[in-house]
């Protein structure tokens, strides 16, 4: 899931919010993250959490990734937290 938060944030322009289901699965999905942006000559500005693996934060400037352990995604609810914000379709996003 993505939400537009341009309008109620100055952190970026969206954030993307996503869990995984164990600790290895969740760094697949960082590891793959950051794999993609640098093939894409995005910077990957910094990665925070990771070695805690609950949720993990990667800061691609307009863009900040969200991942998260299905207890802690429930905890924190950042859907909730961010209700004023759209929600993006993210097929736009992904390339086949």
């Amino acid at each position: 899931m993505a939400l537009d938060v341009r309008e109620i944030s100055l952190l970026a322009d969206y954030f993307v919010i996503c869990s995984g289901n164990s600790e290895r699965q969740i760094n697949a999905i960082i590891d793959e993250v950051i794999d993609k942006e640098e093939e894409n000559q995005v910077s990957v500005r910094r990665v925070e959490g990771k070695d805690g693996g609950k949720w993990v934060l990667i800061d691609l400037g307009d863009v900040i990734v969200h991942v998260f352990s299905a207890s802690e995604r429930a905890f924190y609810n950042l859907e909730k937290l961010w209700s004023d914000a759209p929600l993006v379709d993210l097929n736009e996003w992904v390339v086949a």
